[in-house]
């Protein structure tokens, strides 16, 4: 049977079986899910959803057509200079992390090859073995190679071995902050001195975190130095569709000095319609997710996001000192932002088996391969779920050691 119809579909119909898909989804606004959505309350989504709708047709690469869309890009790098300290840098607007990464590895190599890497041989980026996979797409795609050196203890990238893993193809160093799988920050410091000395690119991924941890000392909490004030430090990646709180398909790539965004052109002129120009990797892009950042990194401002941090702290303490109290269950130290892992460490208890039960009780559960462990990407929805999580957290643990049960590895990534 074909699923193309024929004859075209009235909307109520098509609406009543976009309706009738989603029944078994997840509901992301009940606080179920800790991975994909990131939400805070009714009034921002619509503050989003009304942006968006106001230029769903729009296309971003035409900015002469529209110039309101040039006015909101060049208002969001703006504010991207000042929140993570760039004044003499500049920004991609991207459609994901993985763009973000894809372009900011494409810089470094377009770089090294100006500087006479020699364009027979594979270039290098060397990271720890959490940096995220995105790296890895990239390189596959840009005929690069990802050296990947083992985290120490304490999940963090070692600046030694990065060091001792660099070679005369290395172009680039990349580390996290956070990683997503432990949510903890490398030393970037460290190895941005190492990459200055050397006169490498040194991205930092702050696609988790960038929009959360440039507001942690307002907070009240201790803020890790991350950003493009620390020396040596050339890119930084952030995403505005997660701890931004703005629709999908919105990220960014910031430069410290706005030279090296030059590295990202992609220009072609041997056709009949004259020179075409990017500095992304799209070609036509949507201005709704343009627009829906724009008006969400508004209407929260500065004093929204620090809200946002003061409340996700919270609930990860407020989580982390629940779960210390289950016997047999322990919190994987030191998660220093928005993530929380904990595994089963007590007699009778399989991880596995304590993810599946939770899954039975309506939880969205992800999970990490190394060291196993239940993972949760908290956000400001999460308040509201404590009390609730931790009273199936506590039945689930006994349902586990009393049947004894063994559970099934899921390695899935989130």
């Amino acid at each position: 049977m074909s699923v193309f119809p024929k004859v075209g579909l009235p909307w109520p119909q098509l609406e009543a079986e976009l309706a009738d898909m989603k029944e078994n989804d997840y509901d992301w606004t009940s606080g179920r899910v800790a991975a994909y959505t990131y939400y805070r309350d009714a009034e921002l989504l619509q503050v989003a959803q009304s942006a968006y709708m106001a230029y769903f047709q729009e296309n971003l690469l035409g900015t002469r057509v529209f110039p309101s869309l040039a006015k909101i890009e060049s208002d969001i790098v703006q504010m991207a200079r000042e929140i993570f300290n760039a004044p003499h840098g500049d920004c991609s607007f991207t459609s994901g992390g993985t763009e973000s990464i894809f372009l900011a590895c494409f810089a470094a190599r377009e770089r090294a090859f100006a500087r006479g890497f020699p364009r027979s041989e594979k270039p290098q980026i060397v990271c720890c073995e959490t940096l995220h996979p995105a790296f890895n797409k990239a390189a596959l795609f840009l005929g690069m190679e990802v050296v990947r050196t083992p985290m120490q203890d304490d999940f963090r990238a070692s600046p030694a071995l990065i060091e001792s893993a660099i070679t005369e193809r290395t172009v680039m160093l990349a580390v996290s902050a956070p990683s997503y799988a432990q949510g903890v920050f490398d030393p970037v410091e460290a190895v941005a001195a190492i990459a200055q000395a050397r006169n490498l690119w040194c991205h930092v991924d702050a696609c988790i975190g960038g929009f959360l941890a440039p507001f942690l000392a307002e907070a009240g909490y201790p803020e890790p130095k991350f950003d493009l004030s620390v020396p040596g430090v050339t890119s930084l990646s952030a995403d505005i569709h997660k701890y931004g709180m703005a629709a999908k398909g919105a990220s960014l790539l910031v430069f410290g000095d706005s030279k090296d965004r030059d590295y990202t052109t992609f220009e072609f002129s041997a056709w009949p319609k004259s020179t075409y120009i990017t500095k992304s990797f799209g070609g036509s892009r949507p201005a709704g997710s343009l627009a829906a950042a724009w008006a969400v990194m508004k209407h929260l401002g500065r004093n929204g996001y620090v809200e946002n941090v003061r409340r996700i702290m919270q609930t990860r303490e407020q989580l982390t000192e629940g779960i210390c109290q289950i016997e047999g269950l322990e919190v994987l130290a030191p998660a220093e932002l928005c993530m929380l892992t904990y595994r089963c460490v007590g007699p009778g208890l399989d991880t596995d088996a304590l993810a599946e039960q939770m899954g039975k009780r309506g939880w969205y559960v992800g999970r990490n391969a190394r060291p196993k462990s239940i993972h949760l990407a908290l956000n400001t929805v999460h308040v509201k779920i404590v009390d609730d999580y931790l009273a199936d957290l506590r039945d689930a643990v006994r349902e586990v050691r009393d049947g004894r049960l063994v559970g099934t590895e899921d390695n899935h990534t989130y």
